[in-house]
């Protein structure tokens, strides 16, 4: 199992997805002899699970059933175990945009956190790139490193323990693009130059304050990089319904029905609109937006090597 080669069949000391519902979720280490609880009943690994094929219907123990699914860096974005705060598939999908990422590519990261952007900058440079990412916490470099040797993608990424704002990324003059999310980017900029490639190398620094963005700001300009530009991506959901709207009184509706060939007896007009006339409402299908959104992310500001 890799989460940038995808497999047919799971297999002992696989990561699974076992698959609730949309809101519901989890992954699980397949294991020969283990047993995994869920509302449904008990998932025993080594019937249920190992020799299926990814995306099979499993049957619990009470009668229940869930979906085993392939990992892939969205869905291990949805069910991580957090170890930091993370960012998420609507920022991740900008981000690899806006760096100009592509297979081959050489990422320099920092830090590390808790591997959701990690992941999905590995499948974005795979299979020939290498992401070279910096944590400072001891025991999540350690944790990070595990996590990429079970999923695979230990060949593609290089987990680095120190300072990145004292001690750099360990490279100069190779990468295509940096990324920061620590607290203090504006004291790595000077670093991220050095690691990023002669001319034309792209950074991003995350930060959830517009006081770092200031100074970061500051120190991107006076290290020489130009296209400096900040951005913040608020995702707004719209839920389809059936609306009913009052039709208007514009006067004149008899002249107006005739004109138009509308006729009220006329039973084959029922399953239009028009229908609805003599109610006074007309339903329609209409985007509505939820009462509430998320007022405020972080802000990512990009730039570029001149």
């Amino acid at each position: 199992m890799s989460f940038v080669e995808y497999g047919d069949t799971i297999k002992d000391g696989d990561t699974a997805i076992v698959f609730l519902g949309h809101e519901s979720m989890f992954p699980v280490k397949v294991q020969h002899g283990t047993v995994t609880q869920t509302k449904y009943g008990v998932i025993r690994h080594s019937t249920d699970l190992i020799g299926k094929k990814y995306g099979s219907k499993v049957t619990c123990s009470k009668g229940g059933w869930v979906f085993i699914l392939h990992p892939t860096p969205e869905l291990w974005t949805m069910n991580l175990p957090h170890r930091t705060q993370i960012l998420y598939s609507t920022d991740i999908s900008i981000i690899t945009m806006m760096l100009e990422l592509k297979p081959g590519s050489i990422v320099c990261e920092s830090g590390t956190g808790s591997g959701s952007l990690s992941h999905a900058l590995i499948r974005t440079v795979a299979p020939t790139g290498h992401l070279y990412t910096v944590e400072f916490h001891q025991q999540r470099a350690e944790k990070a490193r595990e996590e990429f040797r079970e999923h695979g993608v230990e060949h593609l990424v290089t987990v680095t323990n120190q300072d990145v704002c004292k001690n750099g990324f360990g490279v100069s003059n190779i990468a295509d693009a940096v990324f920061l999310d620590i607290p203090s980017p504006w004291e790595a900029i000077g670093h991220a130059k050095s690691a990023l490639k002669a001319e034309g190398g792209r950074i991003c620094s995350f930060s959830p304050c517009i006081e770092q963005v200031q100074r970061t700001c500051l120190a991107m300009e006076e290290y020489g990089f130009t296209e400096i530009n900040t951005l913040e991506i608020l995702l707004r959901v719209y839920n389809v319904r059936t609306i009913s709207l009052q039709i208007p009184d514009l006067g004149k509706a008899a002249e107006d029905n005739s004109s138009t060939g509308f006729d009220s007896r006329n039973t084959s007009n029922q399953g239009s609109p028009c229908a609805n006339l003599q109610q006074g409402t007309v339903q329609f299908k209409s985007g509505v937006p939820l009462r509430e959104m998320v007022g405020h992310t972080g802000y990512l500001t990009f730039a570029t090597k001149s």
